[in-house]
C-alpha cells in the first residue's frame, strides 16, 4: 500500500482544518495526536472517509510517510515544540522535513534550523495565518528554511494556500532562510494588533460622539468594507454589531468585558523593533493598549477618582463619520508603513533578503490583514523595490495628504471628548515627524552632551564635539 505523503503531529483545531484542507487537495495525510481520544474523535468525525490515516505512536506515524518525510508540528510554541522535535530525531532520516507551523519565536526557530541541519534533517519555521477558517480552505503561508525544502513541500503549501481574489495567485512563497517565516509571521500579527486596536478606537469615538445604534454601527462598517476600507477585520466589526444575545436580548459586543487578550506575538514585534532601532509605534500603542485594557478593577477604581473634560460633540453627525473613517485609513497607512519598514530593517539585520511586495501579494488572502490596501502595497514596492518607506509612494502620500485634515480633526475630538486613541495618536505623530527635516532631539542630544559627555554633532561644520553647557 502507498505511504502517505504528509504528516501532522497536533490535532486542535488548527491541525485539523489544515488536514483535512491537505486531504481535500488529494494529499495522502497521516495524522498523530499525543492524546489518542482526540485521534478517535477526529477520525470518526470530518475525517471519516477522506484519505487521512490515524497513527497512535510517533513510530507508527513515522513509518506511515513516504521518504523524504515531511512532517508538520502544530503544538504550542516553545518547550512542547522542542519535545516533539526530540522525540522525532531518532525516527528520522537524512533529508526528512519538518515544519513548525505555530507561533514560535524566531530566534527559537533560528536555533532550531542550525541543530536540525546539523544532523542532516531540514526545518521549516512557517508562519499561518487566517484561523480556523482559513486552515480548513486556505490560509497564507509564511515558510521559511532552505530552499531546497521549501522546493519539496512547494506542492502541498502551494495547494493548500489561500488564492487571491483579484488574480487566483496562491497566498505563499519562501520568505528567507532560517527563521525569516517565523519573523514575518510575527511582524504579521503586530499589524494585526494596530489594525484591531485602531478599529477599537474609531468605534470608541464615533460611541463617545454620537453613539450610533448597533444597526447604525453595523451599517457604517458595511459602508467603510465597501470601499478603501474593505478587508476581513472591517467585515466582522460588521457583523459583530448584528449578533443579539440570546439571554438579555442586548447586543452581545455590549456585555463582553472590557479586557483584550494576548499571545505574546505583537509584544515580540515591539520588543524585536527595540532591539534593532526601528519605530513602530502605532503597533508598540496598540500592545500598550491591550495592557491598559487587562488593568480592568484598578481602572474601575481610578474612574472614581480621576475625571476627563465634560464636552459632548455637538457637530455634524456625517462629519465625525466620515473623519473618523478618513483617520482610520491614514493611520492604518502609517501602521503598515512601520511594519513594512521594520520588515525591510530585519532583512538587512538577520540577512534574509525578504522580499517585500511577495510578502504584502501572500497577504492579501487567508490571512487576519487581508484587505484591499495590500494590494496598493505590493504595487508601491513593485513601481520602486527600494522604496524607503510607504509614505514615499506617490499614492499613499496623495491618500495620506487628502485625509490629513480629516485625520486631525477626528483626533482632536477624540481628544476633547476625553477618549484615548492611542494607535491613531501614534500614527499621527509618526507621519509629522517622518514629514519633519528637523525635530526637537538637538535639545536632547545637548541635554546628553550636558550630563554625560556624549557629545553632539553641529549643522554648520563636520566633526564631533563636547561643550562645557554650564554656564557660570
Amino acid at each position: 500500500m502507498s505511504k502517505n505523503q504528509f504528516g501532522l503531529i497536533g490535532l486542535a483545531v488548527m491541525g485539523q482544518n489544515l488536514v483535512l484542507n491537505a486531504a481535500d487537495h488529494g494529499f495522502r495525510v497521516s495524522v498523530f495526536n499525543r492524546t489518542a481520544e482526540k485521534t478517535d474523535e477526529f477520525m470518526a468525525g470530518e475525517a471519516r472517509g477522506k484519505s487521512i490515516t490515524a497513527t497512535y505512536t510517533k513510530e507508527e506515524f513515522v513509518d506511515s510517510l513516504e521518504r523524504p518525510r515531511t512532517v508538520q508540528i502544530m503544538v504550542k510554541a516553545g518547550g512542547p515544540v522542542d519535545d516533539v522535535i526530540n522525540q522525532l530525531k531518532p525516527l528520522l532520516d537524512a533529508g526528512d522535513i519538518i515544519i513548525d507551523g505555530g507561533n514560535s519565536f524566531f530566534p527559537d526557530t533560528e536555533r532550531r534550523a542550525r541543530e536540525l541541519e546539523s544532523i542532516n534533517l531540514r526545518f521549516i519555521g512557517m508562519g499561518v495565518s487566517g484561523g480556523e477558517e482559513g486552515a480548513r480552505y486556505g490560509p497564507s503561508l509564511m515558510p521559511g528554511g532552505t530552499k531546497e525544502a521549501y522546493t519539496i513541500i512547494e506542492p502541498l503549501v502551494t495547494a493548500i494556500a489561500a488564492k487571491a481574489p483579484s488574480d487566483g495567485a496562491p497566498c505563499v512563497t519562501f520568505i528567507g532562510p532560517g527563521g525569516a517565516g517565523h519573523y514575518v509571521k510575527m511582524v504579521h500579527n503586530g499589524i494585526e494588533y494596530g489594525d484591531m486596536q485602531l478599529i477599537s478606537e474609531s468605534y470608541a469615538v464615533l460611541k463617545a460622539a454620537i453613539d450610533p445604534s448597533p444597526k447604525e454601527f453595523h451599517q457604517i462598517f458595511s459602508d467603510w468594507n465597501a470601499g478603501e476600507l474593505s478587508s476581513f477585520l472591517i467585515e466582522i466589526t460588521a457583523d459583530i454589531f448584528c449578533k443579539m444575545d440570546d439571554k438579555t436580548g442586548k447586543p452581545l459586543v455590549d456585555l463582553v468585558l472590557d479586557k483584550a487578550g494576548q499571545k505574546g506575538t505583537g509584544k515580540w514585534t515591539s520588543q524585536n523593533a527595540l532591539d534593532i532601532g526601528a519605530a513602530i509605534p502605532t503597533i508598540t500603542a496598540a500592545v500598550d493598549g491591550r495592557i491598559l485594557s487587562s488593568m480592568k478593577e484598578e481602572r474601575v477604581t481610578a474612574s472614581k477618582i480621576l475625571f476627563g473634560p465634560k464636552n459632548t460633540y455637538s457637530g455634524d453627525r456625517q462629519k465625525i463619520i466620515d473623519a473618523v473613517r478618513a483617520a482610520l485609513y491614514a493611520s492604518k497607512i502609517c501602521s503598515y508603513a512601520q511594519g513594512m519598514a521594520l520588515l525591510k530593517k530585519a532583512s538587512s539585520e538577520y540577512g534574509y533578503g525578504l522580499n517585500l511586495p511577495e510578502i504584502a501579494r501572500i497577504w492579501r488572502a487567508g490571512c487576519i490583514i487581508r484587505a484591499r490596501l495590500l494590494d496598493d502595497i505590493m504595487h508601491a514596492y513593485r513601481r520602486n523595490p527600494t522604496l524607503p518607506n510607504l509614505l514615499m509612494d506617490d499614492e499613499f502620500k496623495q491618500a495620506i495628504q487628502s485625509r490629513q485634515d480629516a485625520w486631525r480633526f477626528a483626533v482632536k475630538t477624540a481628544i476633547e471628548l476625553g477618549i484615548p486613541v492611542p494607535a491613531m495618536s501614534a500614527s499621527l505623530a509618526y507621519f509629522d515627524a517622518y514629514r519633519s527635516e528637523r525635530l526637537p532631539a538637538n535639545l536632547i542630544q545637548a541635554q546628553r552632551d550636558y550630563f554625560g559627555a556624549h557629545t553632539f554633532e553641529r549643522i554648520d561644520q563636520p566633526g564631533v564635539f563636547h561643550a562645557n553647557w554650564k554656564v557660570k
